[in-house]
């Protein structure tokens, strides 16, 4: 790695003195960083009982006050834990996680967990599984599907709910009428699809992916979702034909749709449309990061957390964003320099944040209080340090592969992409366009309070 530039130099100058209560990280050793990583992915594992208790509503998710969802979640950044770093411990627990949560139809529609299903908690156990797909990790070992296979059934589900009965198109967040929120359009699930479509393009060459990938794209940004200048507003009510936003902006929303453009300008061979809209997404960045002038490059989630109000859920969603920056630098490289430079200065800043708790590395969500750890815990708070710390090492490992690269072969059916992509028009509803101003975002707050319109759960 190169050496560190003069900005993280004196992050870690004011790191130094919590280097004995801290997580360790020097972030020009290869051993330093898998050892960090190791830490703050033992210190996540613990909040996992299932594979002790094996018991049908333990295994493959997390106690509550976790959703189902978040488990999925936890899954993806275990498998990059291991494409990362090499180390296989916790191999045997995620593919048993992800078997379990199969469903009957062998999609990830579980119905133990109906009751808070949103097309966005599939999404997350789909994007585990595709990234299974494309590091080709040892495929299932029951159900006779592959996890391309698993992935695709997910998807023929989503887009079989591509509703045009409002906002001319688009998911619903919730997959059931009976749940709350079920007449939200979000940018997570729609975000999701549009990320997964990509990936399966990508990995399989079906053109049907790429069009339905278009499809969920031009929506996003037709309706509003996605603002002119690539920012990410978090949903809307069908009820009024999405012509009302909800304008608050958060990191793992940008995170999705910035890493489905990646994909596809990867898989477009560098088409120009694609390019555009990666380098958009890219220019949005600087929003969450820095929360004062005192900080350089260091990650954190606007809405909530300077004033303190972030739930269960959005202690989690700086961990997507760490997430698909590091893949968006691998697949498209011209964004390696800006995103390299945010996210070693924020892992430095994860690292000493990681020294709190009776084991003194237990990860906070502050990473830029000068006092270091702030007293939360939890984890989305460790998962969040760990995939901006392990992902420094993802320039050495294998890309995201393709089909015909997978070695690691299950024989059995191949499912197909058989839905078509809906020509139905888009809606004719007037919707306002807003730039927003970043000290308005500055101050945006969404509380979730299990009401509607703000809504539930993780958004």
């Amino acid at each position: 790695m190169r050496s560190i530039s003069k900005t993280l130099a004196g992050l870690l100058a004011v790191a130094a003195p919590f280097a004995n209560g801290a997580v360790v990280l020097d972030i020009n050793n290869k051993d330093s960083i898998k050892n960090a990583s190791s830490t703050i992915a033992y210190g996540l594992m613990k909040y996992y009982t299932g594979n002790v208790t094996k018991t049908e509503n333990t295994i493959g998710v997390l106690p509550q006050p976790y959703y189902w969802w978040e488990a999925g979640a936890m899954w993806g950044a275990m498998l990059d834990y291991y494409h990362y770093t090499n180390d296989s411990s916790y191999n045997a627990v995620v593919t048993e996680a992800l078997i379990s949560q199969m469903g009957p139809t062998f999609d990830y529609m579980n119905p133990l967990y109906f009751k808070s299903t949103g097309n966005d908690d599939q999404g997350f156990w789909g994007m585990a599984a595709m990234s299974a797909a494309e590091k080709d990790y040892p495929q299932p070992t029951s159900g006779n599907f592959t996890w391309l296979q698993l992935v695709e059934r997910l998807w023929n589900t989503q887009a079989a709910r591509w509703d045009t009965t409002s906002c001319g198109g688009g998911l619903k967040w919730q997959v059931f009428e009976y749940n709350n929120g079920y007449n939200y359009k979000n940018s997570i699930s729609n975000g999701v699809f549009f990320q997964l479509s990509a990936r399966l393009a990508r990995f399989t060459g079906n053109q049907t992916y790429y069009e339905w990938a278009q499809k969920s794209y031009d929506w996003s940004r037709a309706i509003g979702l996605i603002d002119p200048n690539y920012y990410v507003f978090d949903g809307s009510d069908d009820k009024k034909n999405c012509s009302e936003l909800n304008r608050v902006v958060w990191t793992y929303n940008a995170a999705v749709y910035l890493y489905g453009s990646a994909v596809l300008y990867n898989y477009t061979n560098g088409s120009d449309v694609w390019t555009q809209r990666t380098q958009g997404f890219l220019s949005t960045m600087h929003f969450f990061f820095d929360p004062s002038t005192n900080t350089t490059d260091i990650m954190w989630e606007p809405p909530c957390e300077g004033v303190n109000t972030c739930n269960t859920d959005q202690f989690s969603f700086k961990g997507y964003l760490s997430r698909f920056l590091w893949g968006t630098s691998i697949l498209a490289p011209f964004t390696k320099s800006e995103i390299t430079r945010r996210l070693t200065a924020s892992a430095l800043a994860a690292a000493r944040a990681c020294s709190g708790g009776t084991d003194g590395v237990t990860c906070g969500q502050h990473w830029y209080w000068e006092t270091a750890y702030d007293g939360s815990f939890g984890v989305g708070q460790q998962m969040s340090a760990l995939e901006t710390i392990h992902g420094l090492l993802s320039q050495d490992a294998v890309a995201p592969i393709y089909a015909y690269q997978v070695k690691n072969h299950l024989p059995g059916a191949a499912t197909t992409s058989l839905v078509p992509v809906p020509s139905v028009p888009l809606s004719t509803a007037t919707v306002e366009k807003h730039t927003p101003e970043i000290s308005e975002l500055h101050m945006l707050c969404y509380r979730k309070n299990r009401s509607y319109p703000l809504l539930n759960r993780h958004h």
